[in-house]
Parts: C-alpha cells; structure tokens; sequence
C-alpha cells in the first residue's frame, strides 16, 4: 500500500528509491537473502507474470510497472 501512494513519482525519484531500499532490506529479513540480481529479477516478474500484476494493482493500476522500473533501478544503483 506504501507503493500505491508513491506510484505516481517518478521511479528514480528519492522517495521512489527509499522505498526500494526498505523492500529490498524487508525481503531480506523473511529468512531469504536476494542479491541486488535476484531483486532485480524479482521486479521483472511483477510485470511478466500475469498472476503478480493482478495481484499488486489490485493496490493501484500501474503498481506493478512502477515497482518493476524502482526495483531495476535501485539494484543498478547499489550494484558492487
């Protein structure tokens, strides 16, 4: 629901990419550890599995697509 209220900014923007960065670290607090890679990844499969899309813009139409484009960006930005 954070996301939704944000969906509207741009994905580079730092209100975009703070958020990203609490997701990454919150994912990685549920007993999982995702490389920047594997987040990345994960942001892709928000757009390309039907399934996910459905079920984050359930949130607000375009979640998904914003949350694929901050994911990706974030993860470029924090690669070692």
């Amino acid at each position: 629901e954070q996301f939704a209220t944000i969906r509207h900014l741009s994905p580079t923007s730092e209100n975009a990419q703070s958020a990203m960065k609490e997701w990454y670290h919150f994912l990685n607090k549920t007993g999982h550890h995702y490389s920047l890679a594997a987040f990345k990844g994960l942001g892709d499969i928000y757009v390309s599995d039907k399934r996910f899309t459905k079920n984050i813009d359930q949130f607000g139409e375009g979640l998904a697509q914003f949350m694929c484009e901050a994911m990706t960006i974030y993860a470029e930005k924090n690669e070692e």
